[in-house]
């Protein structure tokens, strides 16, 4: 009689973990104007409009003023967290150490939360105020910076006209503008089914070979983000430049883990972070609906 546990019947714990497929960085932070730290609950931006210069006709007339319209856009903070347990029983159990996969996991939530927070900033209502006074009004994206789904996919013909909002409001790469187009696997999947814009005039060869829109191309730079806003059939996605949305941070992510005595010694891993994002000028910003 052998008394001892054979080989057969230990198990062999895995000695790290393995995460599910997810966004795990911000993606969208980097495209737009980044203010830094933000006190407060709020933080604004202020705009100058166009003015015109005035031809002068007579000697020792009277100055003309070309007065420089503007507004003040007021972006509001928001506050995120994430937390989990980690029950101290299973921690001897485990070959692998928990605590830091688990963190990344929630750091990747947090990211793309931010990432939502900037996206709807670029497609919602902004804020904007003339003084601490008056009350807070709200400015819409126009629709002459809206491209309609028409039924159709993404076509080239969006794509054209898209460029050709941004050439219009003199809000290109001419003008020094970093131009951003987000799309996903829908996207992606028609426009490498296009045969005219997968064609040697329209897009690298390389691009074909990878089967990715990388690089610059258009003119923009493509950003890949699988949480469009989807309604039914119609998602929408949004081309833009850097300068168009400004974010802000205020509390920039406090990670916390130990103890909760609450629940039996619970080990608990907390993250906290708050930011916020607010679209300032709408002629830089054009959303496209297309059908999947």
């Amino acid at each position: 009689m052998n008394d001892l546990i054979t080989a057969a019947f230990v198990q062999q714990f895995a000695d790290g973990f393995m995460m599910v497929a997810q966004q795990k960085d911000s993606r969208l932070q980097s495209t737009i104007t980044d203010i830094g730290g933000v006190t407060g609950t709020s933080f604004t931006a202020n705009n100058m409009g166009v003015t015109a210069a005035v031809q002068v006709l007579n000697r020792l007339g009277d100055t003309e003023w070309q007065d420089n319209p503007n507004d003040t856009r007021v972006v509001m903070m928001s506050d995120w967290d994430w937390a989990t347990p980690i029950d101290k029983y299973d921690v001897p159990k485990l070959k692998a150490n928990p605590q830091g996969p688990y963190t990344q996991n929630g750091v990747a939530a947090l990211n793309r939360a931010k990432d939502a927070v900037i996206y709807n900033a670029l497609l919602g209502n902004s804020l904007a105020r003339a003084s601490e006074a008056t009350p807070y009004t709200t400015i819409a994206l126009p629709n002459t910076q809206k491209i309609v789904d028409g039924g159709v996919g993404m076509t080239k013909a969006k794509l054209i006209t898209t460029k050709k909002q941004f050439r219009k409001n003199e809000a290109d790469e001419q003008n020094g503008e970093d131009l951003y187009m987000l799309y996903d696997s829908e996207m992606l999947e028609d426009i490498l089914s296009d045969t005219t814009l997968t064609s040697a005039d329209f897009m690298a060869v390389q691009m074909l070979q990878d089967g990715k829109l990388s690089g610059k191309w258009l003119g923009f730079n493509w950003i890949p983000y699988e949480a469009l806003k989807t309604v039914g059939t119609v998602k929408t996605t949004v081309a833009y430049t850097k300068t168009s949305t400004q974010f802000g941070t205020g509390l920039n992510r406090e990670i916390d883990i130990g103890p909760r005595r609450d629940k039996r010694n619970a080990i608990q891993i907390y993250i906290g972070e708050s930011y916020g994002a607010g679209r300032v000028q709408e002629n830089k910003v054009v959303t496209v609906d297309y059908q999947f």
